[in-house]
């Protein structure tokens, strides 16, 4: 076992935990029907991916082999399936009458009115035990059982040759463990992990600033000759050693200033500059925490809830997802496997 360090303390007063990729939130719909919201802010720019992301669908298995039809469909297993894109929606009721003919099973698609909010997605997966849900296409996970109290997030390192993470660990009772079992993967697609409250989410704001202000940074080989040309400061922060630029601008002067900074890096193939156009959000606040600290992790308030972000250590990937139990059943920790022990 390598060393166990904490990460910080999550709490959730609804009682159920989500775990998904900390970059998909601003894209959390919270109990709107998904496809209410732009899918450009997913960074989508092909026409055709667009228009099959708007008219996606969500089905539900229904029928007497529910249950067995769904758990077996090889595709992807499970009772629910949300976010099938517009052009592959006929072919996956093909495949899944198919499945079910083969199989001797009587099951069918149900094609839901609405998409499914991702809310209510997170409470059946929870209080159903289902194997994760979707967050446009992405694998998130939802477990029912926490305390109204804040719980320990700790993580482990790997003995391996590189001593980042091995695993994640949400610590919410003390007993011994009478059974481990699989509740589906996270997808990370933005090097980050958010453990959350599933219904402080509705407070969320990703990119919106609450003050109205925003932080631009560089940094990269050719960040000296950026600053000497647009005259930014040197950033004195946590996390930012090396890094330039301004802090608590207007949100457009501070817009206005990124966009500058990148066209002159554009401008000359070859310069190497990393640009952050960073709002006063709920997300770049706990961000300013994860760069500050050792750990790469940082917490924050919503609400009566709190959230807690941490960096994987191993950069993108699907992440499987397993709880402990106790012979009562239970919760008594959750595990997030990011690499062999």
């Amino acid at each position: 076992m390598g060393e166990i360090v904490t990460l910080g303390e999550v709490r959730c007063p609804s009682g159920q935990l989500i775990i998904v990729d900390g970059g998909m939130l601003g894209m959390w719909s919270g109990s709107r029907p998904p496809n209410e919201l732009d899918p450009r802010g997913l960074g989508i720019t092909d026409p055709d991916l667009l228009a099959d992301v708007a008219g996606a669908a969500d089905y539900t298995v229904v029928g007497p082999d529910a249950e067995p039809a769904g758990a077996t469909f090889p595709v992807r297993p499970g009772r629910y399936h949300y976010d099938i894109p517009a052009s592959r929606g006929e072919s996956w009721v093909e495949r899944f009458g198919s499945h079910c003919w083969e199989h001797g099973l009587t099951a069918a698609w149900e094609r839901s009115e609405l998409q499914v909010p991702h809310r209510e997605r997170a409470r059946r997966c929870a209080v159903e035990r289902q194997p994760g849900f979707r967050v446009f296409g992405m694998p998130a996970v939802a477990v029912d059982g926490l305390p109204d109290s804040a719980v320990l997030v700790e993580a482990e390192r790997s003995d391996g040759p590189w001593d980042g993470w091995s695993q994640m660990i949400v610590r919410v009772r003390d007993a011994p463990v009478a059974s481990t079992v699989d509740v589906g993967a996270v997808g990370v697609d933005a090097a980050r992990l958010a453990f959350a409250d599933a219904d402080a989410l509705e407070l969320w704001r990703h990119e919106e600033p609450l003050d109205g202000l925003a932080d631009v940074a560089f940094w990269g080989l050719d960040a000296p000759a950026a600053a000497q040309e647009f005259t930014g400061d040197r950033l004195t922060t946590l996390g930012d050693e090396g890094s330039y630029g301004w802090t608590d601008l207007p949100i457009r002067s501070a817009l206005r200033r990124a966009m500058t900074v990148e066209a002159w890096r554009d401008a000359e193939p070859g310069r190497k500059l990393a640009v952050d156009f960073r709002p006063h959000s709920h997300h770049w606040q706990v961000m300013r925490q994860v760069r500050a600290s050792d750990t790469e992790s940082g917490t924050l308030p919503l609400g009566d809830a709190q959230i807690l972000y941490a960096m994987t250590s191993w950069g993108d990937g699907i992440f499987p997802v397993q709880v402990d139990r106790d012979a009562d059943g239970l919760l008594l920790a959750v595990r997030v496997t990011l690499a062999e022990s």
